[in-house]
């Protein structure tokens, strides 16, 4: 576990992938008066000690306004920001033999969207979705910004929102409590259902393939519960008090095998999705402060905190580790090594294996001259079913 003590506080922080897991961290951090209003900087991080770079490899400075949130193009390559100022901004990750940069990209249409809540990539990197503070949403087509979908009035306020895995669907929720569902070519397609005291708070899919799901907080009074909403029917099939306090960020593993919540006091919890059961609890981790950023290491099995009074800090989580590839390839050479030895075993002991009855002029095993002939016979000495044949 490892955080941060530097100048200004941390609004928002995000993993950037790297090709062979050579994975970077990228935080917002919002400046003291006199300074910058909020700054980006890139860490590296260390998979072998769980731990960030002391320094920053790359830092870049924002012209106006402090940051609210940061999203990151599952490539690695652009980073997209979002001000206080309204609109967003757009940078571009240069890697040239070790050294890192932040470049600015010029992004008009992105520059004049206003203040923006919610940012989103799809995993495949084709939409990019923007949830503004006026419950204005926008979907555009990556890279080249086309709009695809734009709704004005899709919320009051957005809270919240969620590509699925085959990027055809999204979901959204907003600050009144509600929850819509989005087929990102063609618009609204449906609420979710929820009681007059229920709110609905946080959203993320399913990420396995397998399940299609869609994973939500829930308030109702003063209980909260993370409910499961099936994607061919959109009904609610279940819910199950976790955090057992309210949520205030969810995330869910890239490959679909965990979910995580972060509360406003601190506290992160991670649950096993196949037995919907807590398998690594983190209290106080922030202690007294909201966590504002909740992200799972794409190849690790570490997340990535942030909190305006922590900073940034990647906790090693206690569950069963996975199968590296190697250890796959040894297992299935050992399968192939134990078959190729049971089948010489049974081949050499076949008659005793099947243990068939014999008559007593029956050999065990036949001779292979009595299948193939006697290469040394001669053709006159030829026997037929009744004697011997006439050539």
């Amino acid at each position: 576990m490892e955080g941060e003590a530097e100048e200004g506080s941390v609004v928002s922080a995000s993993w950037i992938r790297r090709p062979e897991n050579a994975h970077l961290m990228v935080t917002g951090r919002s400046m003291p008066r006199g300074s910058p209003p909020s700054t980006l900087q890139i860490f590296s991080f260390d998979a072998k000690t769980t731990s960030l770079s002391s320094s920053p490899k790359a830092t870049c400075a924002l012209e106006d306004g402090e940051l609210v949130t940061i999203a990151v193009h599952p490539s690695g390559d652009n980073i997209v920001c979002s001000t206080t100022a309204g609109g967003c901004r757009l940078f571009e990750l240069y890697d040239r033999e070790a050294n890192l940069e932040l470049l600015p990209k010029e992004a008009l249409i992105l520059q004049n969207v206003g203040r923006q809540k919610c940012l989103a990539f799809s995993p495949d990197g084709s939409r990019f979705a923007t949830g503004g503070v006026d419950g204005h949403l926008r979907i555009f087509e990556w890279p080249n910004l086309s709009i695809i979908l734009d709704e004005p009035r899709a919320h009051k306020s957005f809270q919240d929102m969620d590509f699925s895995l085959d990027s055809e669907f999204l979901a959204s929720t907003s600050t009144d409590g509600s929850a819509r569902i989005w087929k990102t070519n063609e618009g609204f397609l449906t609420s979710l259902t929820r009681s007059s005291d229920e709110k609905i708070d946080l959203c993320r899919f399913s990420k396995d393939g397998t399940k299609p799901f869609l994973f939500c907080t829930v308030q109702k009074g003063d209980k909260a519960v993370t409910a499961v909403w099936d994607m061919s029917t959109w009904n609610k099939i279940g819910h199950k008090r976790l955090l057992r306090k309210r949520a205030s960020i969810l995330s869910v593993s890239t490959d679909g095998k965990y979910l995580a919540l972060g509360s406003k006091d601190g506290d992160i919890c991670v649950v096993e999705v196949k037995k919907m059961a807590i398998c690594h609890w983190s209290k106080r981790l922030h202690a007294g402060t909201c966590i504002a950023s909740l992200e799972f290491c794409p190849s690790e099995r570490v997340v990535l905190t942030a909190s305006s009074l922590w900073g940034t800090v990647v906790t090693k989580l206690n569950v069963p580790a996975d199968w590296k590839e190697w250890q796959i390839y040894l297992l299935l050479l050992g399968l192939f090594l134990a078959s190729t030895v049971v089948f010489y075993i049974f081949f050499e002991n076949s008659d005793s294996f099947w243990n068939f009855p014999l008559r007593k002029t029956q050999p065990a095993r036949p001779n292979i001259e009595a299948i193939l002939g006697d290469p040394q016979s001669d053709d006159q000495n030829m026997w037929g079913p009744f004697g011997p044949l006439d050539m």
